[in-house]
This record gives C-alpha cells, sequence and structure tokens, in this order.
C-alpha cells in the first residue's frame, strides 16, 4: 500500500481547519441576525419561538438574503381530565 504524501495530509487538515472557521463565521452570523430581530429580548419562550431562533441561527448568511425562517410546533394530544 503507498502511504499518502505528507503535503496531502497537511493540506486535508488546514481544509478542515478553514471548513471549521467557516462553520463558525456562518453561525454567528446566524446569531448577529436572530438578535437583530430580537429573538433573545424576552424571557419566556415557548416551541415556536425556540425552533424559529434556532433555524434563524442555521440559516446564517441567507437570513440577509431575504430567508425569513419560521417554525410552528406541532399540536400535541392533551391528556384526559
Amino acid at each position: 500500500m503507498i502511504a499518502p504524501a505528507a503535503g496531502y495530509r497537511g493540506a486535508m487538515r488546514r481544509g478542515g481547519g478553514i471548513v471549521g472557521v467557516l462553520l463558525v463565521i456562518w453561525l454567528v452570523i446566524g446569531v448577529l441576525a436572530a438578535f437583530q430581530r430580537g429573538y433573545f429580548k424576552s424571557a419566556d419562550t415557548n416551541c415556536a419561538k425556540a425552533s424559529t431562533t434556532v433555524v434563524t441561527i442555521v440559516a446564517g448568511p441567507l437570513n440577509y438574503l431575504g430567508v425569513n425562517p419560521k417554525l410552528d410546533c406541532p399540536k400535541v394530544p392533551q391528556p384526559s381530565k
């Protein structure tokens, strides 16, 4: 079996580092968008607000291109009384 060249392994590590940095930048931009929309202002949180905040953060820079993700939580059956 032929071992990969040392330069190849170093490039793979650098590529992974670049991807990691880009991912962090993406998520920071998403947090900024959620902050600007006021999702962190109130203490009361429900399922819909929490899920919308998370999706906004994950959407990252797409928020500034017009994406405005909003989620509703499914209706959960209530126990009989």
